[in-house]
């Protein structure tokens, strides 16, 4: 975790959402002033703390790609946790412009205000869809070329690159995290929600995407925050760019089997077929986070612990009977 508060205010975009509202908490406990910029197209209000008792925390209502509206947000600030996004990778599939708009064009203009506020730092949370199909697993931050399979991969390596510029035009220093999946209770997308609502609809039957071979990395919310206040603290060099992920990846069948097991192990797993679940999608993922780990963080959980806990959590606040 950082040393300690900052002394002036940090902004917070996407602070609202399930990323985000993690992280505004854990900057609120180390005692800083945060100032919350949502749209609430994704991010809920209820996911942050009572104003009333929060008196350090502002929200601001605003999209991105109108700076009018939140660019006083910015003046004063120590840093800028760029954190709002569009959540959904199969969205920007079936609407070309969602993260064209949501991803490059945002961070364009938050770049901008950053740059006009003169705030020193910037960190961004990134994508392993960047890498694309690598060959090299654990993937390292070094792998090339990057060729992203989807829009979204495509929208995070676009802002990555405007980061670096304006890093390197402008002396800000920038901080890039290239997330392995993120999961907690508060996700409104992702296979866990996904397949507790086609459970919701149908309880005797879990249609699955792919052929269930698919495996990738998964970690916790909370420790995903942690990793990026710990690099935060530590790096300083012009353009900061870390993995965080797990040590391990888990396959989309075992997670099937473990929610179907939650909802009683009654339902009947179908899967589509195919080696990839939709357009776009990256089968197989593990990223190298020895990095991030030479600077002190490592993840507590394995992503079958992260899987399970997150299950639990899910069938309980689901009121999900097995």
């Amino acid at each position: 975790m950082p040393s300690g508060p900052t002394g002036r205010p940090v902004v917070v975009t996407g602070g609202a959402g399930a990323i985000g509202s993690v992280l505004v908490r854990a900057l609120l406990e180390r005692g800083d002033e945060v100032r919350v910029i949502d749209n609430l197209s994704s991010g809920r209000r209820g996911y942050l703390p009572d104003p009333a008792s929060s008196p350090r925390l502002t929200l601001t209502v605003a999209d991105l790609r109108e700076p009018e509206r939140y660019g006083e947000q910015l003046r004063g600030a120590a840093e800028v946790w760029h954190i709002a996004a569009n959540p959904d990778i199969r969205l920007g599939t079936a609407d070309p412009r969602v993260d064209f708009e949501a991803g490059t064009v945002a961070t364009f203009h938050v770049l901008e205000q950053v740059r006009r506020a003169g705030v020193p730092r910037i960190l961004f949370s990134s994508s392993s869809t960047v890498y694309g199909r690598p060959d090299r697993f654990p993937t390292p931050e070094e792998y090339g070329p990057l060729l992203p399979q989807s829009l979204y991969g495509a929208a995070k390596l676009a802002a990555e690159g405007l980061l670096s510029g304006y890093a390197h035009t402008y002396g800000l220093k920038a901080y890039v995290f290239r997330f392995a999946n993120i999961i907690g209770p508060a996700m409104t997308h992702g296979i866990l929600h996904d397949f507790f609502e086609k459970l919701r609809v149908d309880p005797r039957r879990l249609e699955v995407l792919g052929d269930g071979r698919q495996a990738k990395s998964y970690l916790r919310t909370e420790e995903c925050v942690d990793g990026m206040l710990a690099v935060a603290d530590r790096a300083a060099d012009a353009v900061n760019l870390y993995n965080l992920g797990t040590h391990d990846r888990i396959s989309v069948r075992e997670i099937a089997e473990k929610v179907v097991a939650a909802h009683g192990g009654g339902a009947r797993i179908e899967y589509t077929g195919g080696e990839k679940g939709w357009a776009g999608d990256v089968p197989q993922q593990l990223l190298s986070i020895d990095k991030a780990t030479r600077l002190g963080w490592t993840p507590r959980r394995t992503s079958a612990q992260a899987i399970d806990l997150t299950i639990a959590e899910m069938v309980r606040t689901r009121g999900v009977h097995g």
